[in-house]
C-alpha cells in the first residue's frame, strides 16, 4: 500500500513538473494569453505634481521613514556604495563625489533606469543632479541625507521628457517617484536592510506559535518538521508541519507593523506579509480576505484562536510600528499559521493567497515525496481528538522541548535554507552586530553585498511573477 501511495505521489509530481516546464517554454513564444510572452505596453507619462504610489514618501508602503543623517564620519557611511556607471551623468557641483554615493538599492534602480532612458531616447543619458547630501540643503527628514534619494533629469534637459522619465523611474523599481518640479524628478527607495528589499515577508523571531503537544515556541527556535497550529481550507484548526523557511535571517534589522486587537493579541509582521482581514465583524472564515498588513487599519477584524481553542473574530484597536532584529517566514503544509494567536498567511509580496499556495504546490509535493523515499509515510496534519483537548488548554513556552524533527537518518532541510540547530541561547541572535568595513578616501567599492536569506524557490516564483502577473498584484 505504501509503494502504491509513493507511485501516485511521484506521478503527480511528474505531471506538475511537465505542466510548469511547458508553461515556461510557452512563455518564450509569441501570442497572447497566460503562459505566453506578455505584450509590451507603452508607458504613459506621469502628470506634473503627481507621485507614485499614492502615499507619502515616508510611509511604509513607499520608501519608509527616515533613519537619520549619514555623515562621512558615521559608521553607516560604510553602507553607501559609489556609482561609476558611464551611462549616467553626475552633476557633482560640490566636486566631492557626493552625488555618486548612494545605497545599493538606489544604485540598482538608477542603473536600470539608465538603460531604460537610453532605450527610450537613443543618444540621451540619465543625469543625476542630487543624491547623497552632506551639506544640509534639504528638510530634516529628507532621504537625501541617507543616500536613498536622487533628483534626476535627462542629459539634454528637455523638460517635456520629464513626465515620461518619472514613469520610467517607477518601472525601474524606485519605491517612491514624485514629479515635483518642472526641472527634475525626485525618486527614493527603501533602506537596504528593509525586508521588502530582500523580496520576503516575515515575522520577528520573538513571535510565538503553538506546537504539537500544546507548548509554544518562538519563531527563532522553530525548526522544519515541527507542527504548528494553522487553519485548513475547510476552516478547521489543525496541526500543520513546517516544511521550510521561505525567509530566515537572524541579524536582519526590520520595521514591523504591530496589529493589536481588543482581546489583547499583538501580531507583529512586515508590511508586505499577508494577514486575513475583514472590514466588518464576520463569523465565517471564508469572509476574511488575505491582504497586505500595510492595508490593515483600526476597526478591521482579524481571526484569532480564542481561549476555548475555537476560531473567532477580533477587532483591531491600534496599528503601530516596532523595530527589531531577526526575520522568519515559515512555510506550513496548509499555507497558514497562528502567530501570537492571530491567523496569518505563510506568504507575502503577492496579494493572492490562493495563487501563492498553488504556486508552492510542487515544492510541497517534492518534500512529501522525499519523505516517502526516506521511508516515512505522510503524516496527517489534522489534530486528533486527544490533541484538540490538549491544545485547547492554556499553553506555556517550553524552552527544553526538542525542536528538530528527524526524518529517516537526516534532518529535514532544503537547499538555500539556513538551519541553526543550536537552540540553547536564541537571544544571542538579537544582539547588535558591529559593522566591520573600512572605506578610505571616499571609495566605497569594497562594500560587500548583503547575504540574502530568501529561499531559492521563492526567488524563482517572484521572478516568474514579475513576467506573467499584473504589477498591481505585488506590494507597492
Amino acid at each position: 500500500m505504501k509503494v502504491s501511495s509513493w507511485w501516485v505521489s511521484l506521478a503527480w509530481l511528474g505531471l506538475l513538473v511537465i505542466f510548469t516546464w511547458s508553461s515556461l517554454v510557452q512563455g518564450c513564444g509569441p501570442g497572447p494569453g497566460y503562459g505566453f510572452r506578455p505584450r509590451s505596453r507603452k508607458p504613459t507619462p506621469m502628470p506634473y505634481k503627481t507621485y507614485f504610489p499614492k502615499l507619502s514618501e515616508n510611509n511604509l508602503g513607499a520608501s519608509g521613514r527616515a533613519e537619520g543623517k549619514i555623515t562621512r564620519n558615521s559608521e553607516r557611511f560604510n553602507e553607501l556604495v559609489c556609482n561609476y556607471n558611464p551611462d549616467i551623468i553626475f552633476k557633482d557641483e560640490e566636486k566631492t563625489l557626493a552625488d555618486r554615493f548612494m545605497t545599493k538599492r538606489c544604485k540598482d534602480c538608477l542603473n536600470k533606469l539608465a538603460i531604460a532612458v537610453m532605450n527610450h531616447w537613443p543618444g540621451t543619458k540619465l543625469r543625476v543632479t542630487e543624491a547623497w547630501d552632506e551639506d544640509g540643503h534639504h528638510p530634516p527628514d529628507s532621504l537625501h541625507y541617507e543616500g536613498r534619494a536622487v533628483d534626476i533629469t535627462t542629459s539634454d534637459r528637455v523638460l517635456d521628457k520629464y513626465g515620461m522619465l518619472a514613469q520610467l523611474a517607477v518601472e525601474a523599481g524606485f519605491d517612491f517617484v514624485y514629479y515635483e518640479s518642472k526641472h527634475h524628478v525626485h525618486c527614493s527607495v527603501k533602506a537596504d536592510h528593509s525586508v521588502a528589499v530582500e523580496k520576503g515577508g516575515c515575522f520577528p523571531g520573538w513571535a510565538r506559535v503553538t506546537v504539537a503537544g500544546g507548548g509554544q515556541k518562538t519563531l527563532a527556535s522553530l525548526e522544519p518538521g515541527d507542527r504548528v497550529l494553522a487553519l485548513s481550507e475547510s476552516g478547521h484548526i489543525v496541526l500543520s508541519r513546517v516544511l521550510l523557511f521561505l525567509h530566515q535571517n537572524h541579524d536582519s534589522k526590520s520595521t514591523f507593523l504591530v496589529l493589536t486587537t481588543q482581546d489583547g493579541h499583538r501580531l507583529a509582521l512586515t508590511p508586505h506579509h499577508l494577514v486575513f482581514l475583514a472590514p466588518h465583524y464576520k463569523l465565517h472564515h471564508s469572509e476574511y480576505k488575505a491582504q497586505f498588513a500595510s492595508r490593515a487599519k483600526q476597526g478591521d477584524n482579524v481571526l484569532i484562536r480564542g481561549e476555548d481553542g475555537r476560531l473567532q473574530p477580533s477587532r483591531i484597536i491600534s496599528v503601530s510600528q516596532e523595530e527589531g532584529r531577526g526575520v522568519y517566514a515559515p512555510l506550513t503544509e496548509h499555507g497558514t499559521l497562528f502567530v501570537d494567536g492571530v491567523l496569518a498567511s505563510s506568504y507575502a509580496l503577492v496579494d493572492d493567497h490562493r495563487l501563492a499556495h498553488w504556486a508552492f504546490g510542487p515544492l510541497r509535493l517534492l518534500l512529501s515525496v522525499t519523505q516517502l523515499v526516506q521511508g516515512e509515510g505522510t503524516q496527517g496534519a489534522q489534530v486528533t481528538e486527544a490533541e484538540r483537548e490538549h491544545t485547547n488548554t492554556p499553553t506555556h513556552y517550553n524552552t527544553h522541548q526538542k525542536s528538530l524533527r528527524v526524518w529517516g537518518n537526516q534532518k529535514l532541510r532544503s537547499p538555500g535554507v539556513y538551519v541553526n540547530t543550536n537552540t540553547s541561547n536564541r537571544q544571542s541572535n538579537w544582539t547588535a552586530v558591529p559593522i566591520n568595513r573600512d572605506i578610505e578616501g571616499g571609495n566605497c567599492d569594497s562594500v560587500r553585498d548583503k547575504v540574502l536569506s530568501v529561499h531559492w524557490y521563492a526567488r524563482l516564483l517572484h521572478r516568474l511573477g514579475q513576467i506573467f502577473l499584473d504589477p498591481e498584484t505585488f506590494h507597492p
